[in-house]
């Protein structure tokens, strides 16, 4: 059957219903799926929040009997493979469906076309690649990670009419109105985990939490790279680590066997404690890590440094204290509820693969300068989104790494929106 008008309604509809838990599924993908018999929703799902049930067999458990001879609409190709859950593949055959529609075909090497050979030698009728592209965008965060392993990437900057991002010693710098902000937390609220430099963590000060009425259980992880364990006890990130987690990603050189270590062999990521590497959540589609995670916490060198970055010193801070105080500013923090790991801050290309094997599949880098320019100079950046504000801050403020008239090459520009007085550009990666 070819592919109709009611079709791409349909799963249009599914793929709006998926995006309603979106960061609030672990590590499985937020899926949508509609039943549908006779030109009508019989039963509806989104995977629940943590990950399970998963959106099919919700979806077919409220249709109950309507589900036979219906067509299910699904955002990513049913499971095929035993997990936690018996395979969604498998509750679609036993209700009985007719016929399944399916977005986007599931990477996962253990699912992927397996769970259509199912369906299909089972005598259901299955169209794939249904608004594929809409699909994909919805699943962006999921697919990365399997396909790329590394968490998807959004950049959120918020630049004046003069092309600054702030003033240097002033903390926070309203730049954007209550509208634009709004959405902002709206965008944390789907998001992983959320990140910042030392510098933006001392200057700013910032809670980094969700704060829009009823969403504040869905606030991200927060991350902060600070190499010199320099983020002050005082602060409002330390202050609420035991609410919502807090990992600061430290230098290797201010790890504990740091000092225990031969000179010619550092220490391994792997040895410290708050490894890198060590997985978050449990609970995941394939209850297993991502391919290619054996490799997440292996240490990179000391010529992996960015130019100016180097461990130790904070971003736009100044150089550490005594090596002294490190082991009494790691056992604070650590007793304040904040989680330390030990990975290069500065070479996102083994941090993102170290924060996959943790489960985080999304995340949103929100500064500061230095922050937001070490992964666009990595290519690391997916999704960017550009607030641009009618203010003006004046001479000596913090020029932004980036603007309308420089977006690197290879994104493409996906749509403009207003909120009051301020407009958003979205560009996303175009492979």
């Amino acid at each position: 059957m070819s592919v109709t008008g009611d079709d791409e309604g349909f799963m249009a509809a599914a793929i709006r219903l998926s995006r309603q838990h979106l960061g609030r599924t672990a590590t499985n993908p937020s899926v949508g799926c509609l039943i549908v018999r006779n030109g009508v929703v019989v039963g509806s799902a989104v995977t629940a929040p943590g990950g399970r049930p998963h959106a099919e067999p919700q979806a077919l458990a409220e249709a109950d009997e309507l589900a036979r001879g219906a067509t299910a609409y699904v955002t990513l190709e049913p499971c095929s493979h035993h997990g936690k859950t018996p395979p969604c593949a498998e509750a679609l055959i036993s209700y009985g469906v007719a016929r399944v529609v399916i977005s986007v075909t599931d990477p996962d090497p253990r699912v992927s076309g397996r769970g259509i050979s199912m369906l299909r030698d089972a005598g259901i009728e299955v169209t794939t690649g249904v608004l594929e592209v809409e699909g994909r965008r919805s699943l962006a965060a999921y697919l990365t990670r399997q396909t790329k392993n590394r968490p998807y990437v959004t950049l959120k900057l918020a630049v004046s009419t003069d092309g600054m991002i702030g003033r240097p010693g002033e903390g926070q710098v309203a730049i954007t109105g209550p509208q634009a902000r709004a959405q902002v937390q709206a965008l944390r609220a789907e998001t992983d985990a959320i990140l910042v430099g030392i510098g933006t963590a001392i200057a700013d000060d910032p809670l980094l939490t969700v704060r829009t009425p009823g969403l504040e259980a869905q606030s991200p992880i927060r991350i902060v790279l600070d190499p010199s364990l320099a983020l002050p006890l005082t602060s409002k990130l330390v202050q609420t680590a035991r609410e919502v987690p807090v990992i600061v990603v430290a230098s290797e050189e201010v790890s504990p066997l740091a000092a225990d270590a031969p000179p010619s062999v550092p220490p391994e990521i792997s040895a410290t404690r708050g490894e890198i590497g060590k997985e978050r959540d449990s609970h995941s589609q394939d209850d297993l890590s991502s391919p290619g995670s054996e490799d997440a916490g292996k240490r990179v060198g000391h010529d992996s440094i960015s130019p100016g970055e180097m461990p130790g010193r904070a971003e736009g801070g100044d150089a550490p204290a005594e090596t002294a105080n490190v082991e009494s500013r790691r056992a604070a923090l650590e007793a304040a509820g904040v989680e330390i790991v030990y990975c290069n801050p500065y070479h996102p290309q083994v941090l993102l693969p170290a924060l996959a094997t943790r489960g985080i599949s999304s995340l949103l880098v929100e500064g500061g300068a230095k922050t937001a320019r070490l992964f666009l100079e990595a290519d690391l950046v997916d999704r960017i989104h550009l607030y641009q504000a009618p203010v003006i801050i004046g001479e000596g403020g913090i020029e932004s790494p980036l603007q309308a008239t420089d977006i690197p090459s290879g994104f493409a520009h996906r749509g403009t929106y207003i909120f009051g007085a301020d407009r958003l550009d979205e560009y996303e990666r175009e492979n």
